[in-house]
């Protein structure tokens, strides 16, 4: 398989660089077997789901990832915290005229003190020198990291629309933007019709909008992510399934960390690792029979994850009906739901 299998054409004013005005108001392909395309909103999600379907959502938390400051040669400096390891060492992506060399020191804003300490691979190991952690630096100091084609910068209204309404456990640098969609109110809903809803785990990182730079995809190396999928979610899932209901994972996220459980047996186990699963169409599928999701850039490897999902042809039609009809794309576009091909 090609790069160019997976590219579309997609107007500029299609990439939502706002919210919508009011959580959960925005609109919703329906492109569920045997259905058709149905132009829906998101409030509508509940027709679509049976009582006793279970709905796995990640609720990984958006850090204020993005450090500014300078060496102390006086350059200027940015450090975007990719994975936090322990109180006062992270590993981070730095931006500067001249990258930082083992023992060099960096001061952020407040008089953040760090030291890099080395390299690995394209990240940069950084010791903290300050009696906070780093998630409390973050928190004081940090600015939360939009997405690189939200053209501006992120104000106070981003802190809160940037993050899922369950988000629980820090440690992501973007967020799982199906989940951006669903409302406390939403949740009720689902609830009172018999639904269930479980969680999983998985901290999204930068790679999630790294192009893929190679012609034969299969030459593509994935980004490692942290996730964690417990015994609890299993069992239901598990229980769902012997009573002959579906599935649905909130977000290519969820569906990666269920797929990444059960990638060794082919049957899904409570665990908790680093997973760098690259799903391409041919992929074997295990555990989800739905998802919901947003709209991916054009070449990206979540566009291919849903093209192994629903088929690639069904893909790039759904896609044209899409760009057709204005839906918004990206992290704070539409959604679309999806079955998965038999």
């Amino acid at each position: 398989m090609h790069i160019s299998d997976f590219d579309f054409h997609l107007p500029d004013r299609l990439i939502a660089q706002h919210p919508p005005e009011q959580r959960g108001t925005s609109r919703l392909l329906a492109a569920l077997p045997d259905r058709g395309f149905e132009d829906k909103t998101f409030a509508d999600l509940p027709d679509f789901v049976a009582a006793g379907d279970v709905l796995v959502f990640n609720n990984t938390k958006v850090m204020k990832a993005r450090l500014f400051g300078q060496k102390a040669s006086g350059g200027r400096i940015e450090a975007l915290i990719e994975r936090v390891l322990d109180n006062h060492t992270a590993l981070a992506h730095v931006r500067a005229s001249k990258s930082p060399k083992a023992g060099k020191e960096l001061v952020f804003e407040g008089g953040i003190r760090a030291v890099m300490e080395e390299r690995e691979g394209e990240l940069f190991r950084l010791r903290f020198y300050v009696e906070s952690t780093i998630y409390e630096i973050l928190e004081q100091h940090g600015k939360l990291p939009l997405p690189p084609y939200i053209e501006r910068a992120a104000d106070d209204s981003d802190d809160a629309r940037y993050q899922t309404v369950y988000a629980k456990h820090q440690g992501a640098v973007a967020a799982p933007t199906a989940g951006l969609h669903f409302t406390d109110g939403l949740l009720s809903t689902l609830k009172n019709k018999g639904i269930h809803t479980t969680e999983v785990t998985l901290h999204v990182g930068a790679g999630t909008f790294q192009p893929v730079r190679v012609e034969n995809i299969a030459e593509h190396k994935m980004h490692s992510e942290w996730f964690d999928v417990p015994q609890h979610t299993v069992d239901l899932i598990k229980e769902a399934k012997q009573s002959g209901n579906k599935i649905w994972a909130v977000g290519t996220t969820s569906m990666r960390a269920l797929e990444s459980a059960a990638r060794a047996t082919g049957r899904l186990k409570a665990g908790t690792g680093d997973t760098d699963i690259f799903i391409t169409p041919g992929y074997r599928f295990n555990v989800c029979d739905r998802l919901i999701t947003n709209f991916h850039l054009p070449k990206s490897t979540l566009l291919m994850l849903v093209s192994a999902f629903s088929g690639t042809e069904h893909i790039h039609a759904l896609y044209r009906h899409a760009v057709e009809h204005e839906y918004r794309f990206f992290s704070y576009g539409d959604a679309m739901i999806l079955g998965r091909a038999e």
